[in-house]
């Protein structure tokens, strides 16, 4: 084994995380692989597209500081690139008043000191005028802390530093299997190809692909309860002499709505005179073969939403003028999966995936928390612990639900689309 190339990290996946980790790892000064089954910046997984929300507003408590200090991340790491990739604008939360998952996100708000306002309709309407549209008997929560994401420019940031840093990487590699090294200990990479390489420590971050991946190495020892889900992003044009009352510029915010279906969107920002809304769900799928579709109820559903929210503003009669479709990895608590793979491999492997469709905002904080728990092992697992601990794989066992939550799930509208 001694004549494989060696690393002391290998990565497996090129998605956000894995690019994000890849960084993070190379600044830390460990020689780094990272590894891509497809083409890097492909549109086939997670991390492709034009837009992404970033948000503080969480319903779990211990979702909000681990943004507060993406953001700083993100920021620290544009200031290495030399350009922007985060557009910071407010966000807006609407539902209505009984909803007890926005009732949770208000609490978080208070409790962690997170800049917010909750308002009415009238108040709503004070503030952003006519362009938004807030049913009675609903409530909306406004934050500082929200904005744009550009992912495939992210993405390509995240590799573009970590090549700067010393990181190898390889795409169209695809990994059949990763073995324990039994003279030495760390682990041996095998692409299907027949290319091997030696890694002291492993970290998976496969996206959609993490449950087949994980199930393989482990001979079928771990099963992680990911779910590839197919969902499908919708662009729709604003009416003529609207355009620039839904841009960031004219102070629009990145939004979500906790109606039934949950629903979110951006403000005009990637493609002109359109903005991005769209539902958080979609079908159950197996990632390498998925229909590329939207469901035509998903869209009727957006047209309701459309018409009563941004009024005659948006021509929702028309439907969709373009829609990308993108995957989920969604666990049946909507939280992700961060931990070592142990059993036989102990604490060489580390597994994240999971991140159920709002993981990407969170990339550099888990970039650098898988790079700790690589070197650091179960001391920094402990250390970690307070913002680790809801991520672990044991939480399944015996609990298929994972963890408990004291209000509605975010992507109830899944099992709908799946029938259709």
């Amino acid at each position: 084994m001694s004549t494989l190339p060696q690393f002391d990290l290998i990565i497996i996946g090129a998605g956000v995380m894995g690019s994000s980790t890849a960084y993070h790892a190379a600044k830390r000064g460990l020689k780094t692989l990272l590894l891509e089954q497809f083409d890097l910046l492909h549109y086939r997984g997670s991390s492709h597209g034009e837009s992404r929300t970033i948000r503080a507003t969480y319903p779990e408590a211990y979702y909000p500081p681990m943004v507060i200090e993406s953001e700083k991340l993100w920021r620290e790491a544009e200031t290495d690139a030399g350009y922007n990739v985060y557009f910071n604008t407010e966000q807006l939360d609407l539902g209505p008043f009984d909803s007890t998952s926005l009732l949770a996100v208000i609490a978080n708000c208070e409790k962690q000191g997170i800049s917010h306002k909750v308002m009415d309709s009238k108040e709503v309407h004070v503030k952003f005028g006519d362009k938004i549209n807030v049913p009675e008997g609903w409530v909306a929560v406004v934050s500082e802390n929200g904005g744009v994401l550009k992912p495939t420019k992210a993405v390509a940031m995240f590799q573009t530093l970590a090549v700067k840093y010393g990181v190898v990487v390889k795409d169209k590699t695809e990994v059949a299997d990763v073995a324990v090294d039994e003279e030495k200990g760390g682990v041996v990479v095998r692409s299907g190809s027949g290319e091997m390489f030696y890694g002291k420590k492993c970290v998976v971050t496969a996206g959609a692909w993490v449950s087949k991946l994980v199930r393989n190495v482990s001979k079928g020892v771990v099963n992680l309860p990911i779910q590839a889900i197919e969902t499908t992003l919708f662009y729709w044009r604003i009416k003529e002499g609207c355009e620039k009352d839904f841009t960031i510029g004219k102070g629009f915010p990145s939004f979500a709505s906790y109606g039934e279906p949950y629903i979110y969107g951006t403000p005009a920002f990637e493609f002109p005179d359109l903005i991005k809304v769209a539902v958080h769900g979609g079908r159950e799928c197996d990632p390498d073969s998925r229909t590329w579709r939207p469901a035509a109820m998903v869209v009727e559903y957006l047209k309701e939403w459309l018409k009563l929210t941004f009024g005659d503003r948006v021509k929702w009669e028309d439907g969709p003028v373009m829609s990308q479709s993108c995957l989920y990895s969604m666990t049946p608590d909507e939280d992700y999966v961060i931990d070592f793979l142990g059993g036989r491999f102990g604490e060489d492997v580390v597994v994240a995936g999971g991140f159920s469709g709002h993981g990407f905002k969170m990339a550099p904080v888990v970039g650098r928390i898988l790079v700790d728990l690589v070197v650091g092992g179960k001391v920094a697992a402990a250390k970690l612990d307070e913002k680790i601990k809801w991520f672990k794989i044991g939480r399944f066992e015996g609990n298929p639900r994972g963890n408990v939550k004291h209000f509605e799930d975010q992507v109830r509208f899944r099992e709908v689309i799946s029938r259709m």
